[in-house]
């Protein structure tokens, strides 16, 4: 793995990616959208804890920064549904090796707890 030390002045690609992907909901919004496009009750139902204000948010700033696409319906109810842009599609093999991280961890603690 190549890990570099970025110089003060200089623009830091982990700083950049964490601005967009970082925080509590932003992969978890991503990991349960995948391939698939999911209404804003979908991603509730799937993301039992997080607010709908919060939802709202995070799906308004992953559109902004171009990791969702977003097309409204014209009819009523409304209907919305999102989508990962290509840039997002980027981001679910690292939701992947996260995944797989996690599930190693759970295993190793359940093994100790044996």
């Amino acid at each position: 793995m190549k890990i570099k030390n970025i110089v003060k002045d200089e623009i830091c690609p982990v700083s950049t990616a964490l601005s967009i992907i970082g925080g509590k909901w932003r992969l978890q919004i991503i990991f349960q959208i995948g391939m698939e496009k999911r209404r804003f009750g979908e991603l509730k139902r799937l993301i039992p804890t997080i607010s709908e204000k919060m939802l709202i948010q995070e799906l308004k700033n992953l559109t902004q920064a171009g990791i969702l696409n977003r097309k409204a319906y014209k009819e009523i109810p409304p209907k919305v549904e999102y989508s990962l842009t290509l840039e997002g599609q980027k981001i679910l093999p690292i939701i992947d090796q996260i995944q797989d991280f996690g599930t190693e961890l759970i295993e190793k603690r359940n093994n100790e707890n044996s």
